[in-house]
């Protein structure tokens, strides 16, 4: 008769259950959690950098959102932090979360001008060059009108380009013939 009794009692437990309202068997807002169903938000996420799980509101999307790094702490990935940016900042190998550029780029940190470099992008201004064949190579700074990375000249070239101009032809110059009587020839004295 026990036996009987016990086996009544397990087919009724599963209808009793059905009239207790499904929120009472969930856990309210601030209570840990493992998973989402847990919660009558249906939203388990961590809340600091704390890694413990707490009932939190949803969205007003709907979204169920984790709480992220803000920007100065050490991460080890982008989706950690509330910039999704998660870059180095300094020659220190660790990663840190870093505020977006205005166009909303995520800038790793580069060496500044004469720093040691091995390729271009290792420097704040994209090159990296060797001053002599066996110096290192360096960050350099970029030169020019359109600002290129151009090699610097060799200690034996002029900086100054040669000047061609228009002279009489005479038999101690050599140049290329030009008009009646002229020929182009380089001016020695406009170079340094």
């Amino acid at each position: 008769m026990a036996l009987a009794g016990h086996l009544l009692l397990l087919l009724l437990l599963p209808l009793c259950t059905q009239f207790v309202p499904s929120t009472a068997l969930h856990k309210g807002i601030g209570e840990p959690c493992e998973e989402n169903v847990e919660c009558q938000s249906d939203c388990c996420a961590t809340s600091s950098l704390n890694p413990q799980k707490y009932c939190t509101s949803q969205t007003i999307f709907q979204k169920c959102l984790s709480w992220l790094k803000p920007n100065g702490l050490e991460c080890s990935d982008p989706a950690q932090c509330r910039s999704n940016c998660c870059v180095t900042n300094s020659y220190n190998p660790l990663r840190f979360c870093t505020p977006r550029t205005i166009f909303l780029q995520c800038l790793p940190w580069r060496k500044p001008d004469r720093d040691y470099c091995s390729e271009h992008s290792e420097c704040r201004s994209q090159c990296c060059l060797s001053v002599t064949e066996t110096a290192p190579a360096r960050c350099q700074p970029r030169t020019g009108v359109l600002a290129h990375c151009l090699p610097p000249v060799s200690a034996g070239r002029s900086r100054v380009p040669q000047h061609w101009g228009l002279h009489e032809a005479s038999e101690g110059r050599s140049g290329v013939p030009g008009p009646s009587g002229t020929q182009w020839t380089r001016d020695r004295d406009r170079d340094l």
